[in-house]
């Protein structure tokens, strides 16, 4: 199943992506449709499908790719602020079954968000 992740194949480098930042663990790359100025994805390589099947033995990975939102976010000069928005399931609109992160900025950003 992770061969046709399209998020998989951008972390193995065969798909390409603007990335902002990569480690060993994390991808962060800026979406090809984006909802905001600056709208920016957050990935865990490893594939895992949702927040619904995080493990606790992923919980440093997560935790990781929340700090490296901010300094993403910092990266790109939103200094007024910026969102971070993780759907999970269909019902709330994750169309990639990939845990992924989107950050928002660039611009004021309403409440309720949908």
């Amino acid at each position: 199943m992770a061969s046709e992740c399209v998020f998989c194949r951008i972390a193995a480098g065969e798909l390409p992506a603007e990335k902002l930042f990569e480690d060993d663990h994390l991808l962060a790359f800026r979406d090809l449709h984006p909802a905001a100025p600056q709208h920016v994805l957050l990935i865990p390589k490893e594939h895992i499908a949702s927040f619904d099947d995080l493990q606790p033995e992923q919980d440093e990975c997560l935790g990781r790719l929340l700090r490296v939102a901010g300094g993403v976010a910092a990266r790109l000069g939103l200094t007024g602020g910026y969102r971070l928005v993780g759907n999970c399931g269909p019902d709330a609109g994750q169309a990639v079954g990939h845990l992924h992160v989107h950050l928002l900025g660039g611009r004021g950003l309403g409440w309720p968000p949908g």
